[in-house]
């Protein structure tokens, strides 16, 4: 009985135990103490109490749960020790580990909830979470300007223009810290994906956030394929205060950031006056005194400035610079004066017809036409460089090069307040044009207050074309780039400012600065900073420092810093920043480079010869002949250093190129300085084949000579590279002639010393016939010395040789029967090698060498002495090079040879 209550009190507390479990479930999530909804410290509900997480084994795949249970998109970052701030209150998980798919917090492996404050956990150890929101703008140059886009739970999908209005662009604005909305755009082409999230959105434009507004299923459960893109700015509005007043005239203030601000004079002018006027339904600017609004007390002066071509709708349109601008001079303020009648028409500027010069008229009307026409700078990567351009009459035009130079260049660039001018480009340096030419021949002194003053052949009359338009480069034009031997997106961050190159300092350089950068330089959205790179050797400029740059930035430009030094800090403090990404090398070799760099020939004879290639987006490619003339092969030649140009070749006379062919239709005038000033049509857009490749022939230059390296040969083009075709036509027909020229000195010589051998040749022949017979009458005594009598039965009668070559050494018996008269073959000659003759010991002694006492043998029968080929004397183990070495002897040679002068050879008949 007793163990029976022992057993049910035991299973009644286990399931006690396990309902308690059960029930321990958080409640509710929230993000606590962050910069918006989806940041900040994690906090969980708990039988009706808030407390926060510790940060224990806390890692990406908790943080992804957490943002994805609060429609929050994914995590960016899990950030641990208290980052946002320590909480108050219980600390009710610990060891929370999630796979990162599970739907809530709640499915996650963790300890048993319970205040763990009991446990000595302290709230330094508080986690965080950031998540990447609900909703972003893609595709853009930043994070506030793109397609709108919403995160699903597992992906980013675009957002349907259906019913999207200007409301529900400020919430998305506001969401993510961009300022105001300044404009959407609908029916937009998808970016990536084709699903289109399933909803439309419906906001008052009072929402926190695009996740509170109003939403509706798309009608019919079809949702407009069409995205829509929204542009935020930081620049909202735009107001002119005069006594406390908003009206048509007075100080300029522009709402930034949440704030008031005034902007300064250093760089305002008519054209930025112009859009303030229009933007506020003010008419047209009269004029822009300086500061003569300013009211103290007034919040600090904004030293942006605006670059307007005057054509614009809203202020915040045009472009901006803030990077490196001097602080504003106290009281120096922007201020415009508009027409104040909104309804207001200016007349017509009819250039054909003008009144009286000096009167009243004809002032005015040229006053009015003045400050109608607008100026601006196309296509050169910002406001202080491109084509210049003129809205006259409606229209945009541009201005003819003939007798442009840099005083007129002076003029466009301090109307646009851009500084002074480096360069007036000539021959469409920017591009060409499409609109009407207006301008042609002006003839400024580079004081006139704008370029349409300036002494020309009148508006629209000209005898050019847009290959000739004109264009500039000024001061405060702005480039941006990398330097580094081997890195694409890696190196030594430069800026382009006053016409030269600097250092940036890398201080404060911020996440969202370093981002801008590789996203400007094409490198991707993300880089770091490297400051434990050793320091670059040499002096140079060190532009700017204190780069400070926000979301709503789009490009460095944008960014606020520091004013413009020559020396803003150490060699050391030079930001080396390393990209995400990856882009093509913009320099064939180590960057910087010039265009002379990028321009190269190949295939020649000499260095300055050779088929045309220029390097782009990183590789080499060929130019196509298509009008290729000497005009531009002059301008080639002048940028190489190679003279004048003496033939512009056509139809790949140094060989097809390969790799791209990236220019077409090149055009010059002959007097650019690069091959880059010139007019041609875009890069890479071409309708030609490498059969068409252009090439050049300079009056500069030297032949080709081949170094050969380390580790390098010289490859078979070698003599191709030192010689001309002319000239290895000629070498190779002089070394024939002189290889027939040996031949026949030869057997001239041969044939000489021939017949200079055969009289001689002749005594020797006789005089061994002579011995023969002398030798076979000698006595035995005269043979033998004092052996005795020689009988007819002893006599050894010499071998008959067969003929059959050497390797027969048997010889054989020579016929018993004798001849007295010459046989048929006895004119035959045989080689036969003579022994050196015997020691005179030998001879006196009338004995026979032992070694030859059996290779020689005497015969009766026939009249020749022949000797064996294994006959010779002392010293027949050397080789004699006179001797004729493995020749087969034929008897029927009628023949006689002589083959070496000086040879101990014995001929018989």
């Amino acid at each position: 009985m007793g163990v029976r209550m022992t057993l049910n009190l035991s299973l009644q507390g286990l399931c006690f135990l396990l309902s308690t479990m059960v029930a321990a479930q958080i409640t509710e999530l929230r993000l606590m103490n962050g910069g918006h909804r989806c940041e900040g410290r994690v906090e969980v509900k708990y039988k009706g109490e808030w407390g926060t997480v510790c940060d224990y084994k806390w890692y990406m795949e908790a943080a992804d749960v957490v943002c994805r249970q609060l429609g929050c998109g994914h995590a960016v970052d899990a950030p641990r020790r208290a980052h946002f701030g320590s909480g108050d209150g219980p600390i009710w998980l610990f060891q929370t580990v999630c796979e990162g798919t599970e739907l809530t917090l709640n499915d996650c492996h963790r300890f048993p909830i319970q205040d763990y404050r009991n446990q000595r956990l302290s709230h330094n150890w508080d986690a965080g979470v950031v998540c990447s929101g609900f909703v972003r703008l893609a595709g853009g140059d930043g994070p506030c300007l793109g397609q709108v886009e919403v995160h699903s739970g597992k992906d980013w999908v675009p957002l349907s223009d259906g019913n999207f209005t200007l409301l529900t662009a400020q919430v998305i604005c506001a969401e993510l810290g961009c300022g105001k909305a300044v404009s959407f755009l609908g029916d937009v082409s998808f970016r990536e994906s084709d699903r289109v999230w399933p909803k439309e959105f419906q906001c008052k434009g009072h929402e926190p956030e695009l996740w509170f507004c109003h939403s509706e299923s798309c009608p019919g459960g079809a949702c407009h394929r069409g995205a829509v893109q929204v542009f935020c700015s930081v620049y909202t509005e735009v107001r002119l205060m005069k006594n406390g007043i908003s009206q048509c005239e007075g100080q300029v203030e522009m709402h930034i950031s949440g704030h008031w601000k005034m902007l300064c004079a250093s760089h305002w002018n008519m054209a930025n006056a112009n859009v303030v006027c229009q933007q506020l339904g003010c008419g047209v600017a009269v004029s822009t005194p300086e500061g003569a609004y300013f009211v103290e007390g007034g919040d600090k002066i904004w030293e942006a400035r605006f670059h307007c071509s005057g054509a614009e709708s809203f202020l915040w349109n045009c472009p901006v610079t803030a990077l490196g601008i001097s602080d504003c001079t106290h009281g120096n303020t922007a201020s415009v004066i508009c027409s104040g009648n909104q309804t207001q028409v200016l007349p017509q500027c009819n250039d054909s017809v003008s009144e009286p010069a000096g009167s009243a008229a004809s002032q005015e009307i040229a006053a009015t036409c003045s400050d109608r026409r607008q100026l601006r700078l196309v296509d050169g990567g910002g406001p202080c460089a491109g084509r210049v351009e003129i809205l006259h009459q409606g229209s945009w035009g541009t201005i003819c090069d003939d007798s442009w130079d840099l005083s007129d260049a002076h003029v466009v660039c301090r109307q646009l307040s851009c500084g002074e001018a480096l360069n007036a480009t000539v021959s469409a340096h920017f591009g060409e044009g499409s609109d009407p030419i207006w301008l042609d021949d002006l003839k400024c002194t580079g004081k006139e207050s704008h370029i349409w003053k300036c002494p020309s052949r009148g508006w629209g009359k000209h005898n050019c074309r847009h290959k000739e338009d004109a264009g500039v480069i000024c001061s405060d034009f702005l480039n941006l780039r990398m330097v580094s031997e081997d890195q694409r997106c890696a190196g030594w961050l430069e800026v382009f400012y006053n016409g030269t190159w600097g250092s940036v300092c890398h201080s404060p350089m911020a996440d969202i600065t370093l981002s801008i950068i590789c996203r400007q330089l094409g490198c991707g959205d993300s880089g770091t900073l490297n400051s434990s790179i050793v320091p670059r050797e040499g002096s140079r400029l060190r532009w700017v420092d204190q780069i400070q740059c926000r979301k709503t930035d789009s490009s460095l430009w944008q960014c606020p810093s520091d004013p413009w030094r020559r020396n803003s800090c150490s060699s050391k403090e030079e930001a080396y920043i390393s990209c995400a990404g990856v882009r093509p090398k913009s320099c064939p070799t180590a960057a910087p480079c010039t265009d002379k760099e990028k321009l190269r020939l190949r295939g020649g004879d000499t260095v300055c010869s050779g088929r045309v290639e220029v390097w782009h987006e990183g590789s080499w490619g060929t130019v196509c002949d298509d009008s290729w003339s000497l005009a531009e092969a002059e301008v080639v030649c002048q940028q190489l250093g190679c003279g004048s140009a003496l033939e512009a070749l056509q139809k790949a006379a140094f060989g097809p190129g390969n790799g791209s062919i990236w220019l077409d239709e090149v055009r010059c005038r002959g007097r650019e300085s690069s091959l880059w000033d010139c007019a041609v049509d875009s890069w890479g857009q071409n309708n030609c084949k490498h059969e068409e490749d252009a090439g050049v022939r300079c009056s500069g230059g030297r032949p080709i000579l081949l170094s050969t390296t380390a580790g390098i040969r010289p490859g078979p083009n070698l003599v191709r590279g030192i010689f001309s075709l002319s000239e290895m036509l000629c070498l190779i027909l002089g070394a024939l002639l002189f290889l027939v020229l040996v031949i026949l000195v030869t057997q001239m010589y041969r044939w000489r010393a021939k017949h200079r051998a055969l009289p001689g040749f002749e005594d020797v022949l006789n005089e061994a016939v002579y011995e023969e017979i002398d030798y076979l009458a000698t006595t035995k005594e005269d043979l033998l010395g004092s052996n005795g009598a020689l009988s007819d039965d002893s006599v050894t009668k010499l071998p008959y040789y067969s003929g059959d070559g050497e390797e027969n050494s048997d010889f054989q018996s020579a016929p018993a029967q004798r001849t007295d008269a010459p046989s048929e073959d006895y004119d035959n000659a045989e080689e036969v090698p003579v022994p050196e003759a015997p020691p005179a010991s030998w001879m006196s002694e009338g004995e026979v060498p032992p070694e030859e006492e059996n290779g020689m043998r005497a015969s009766q029968t026939g009249s020749s002495l022949q000797f064996s080929r294994g006959v010779a004397g002392p010293g027949k183990e050397e080789s004699n090079p006179w001797l004729l070495q493995g020749e087969e002897v034929n008897t029927v040679y009628d023949d006689v040879e002589l083959h070496a002068l000086g040879t101990s050879i014995a001929v018989f008949p």
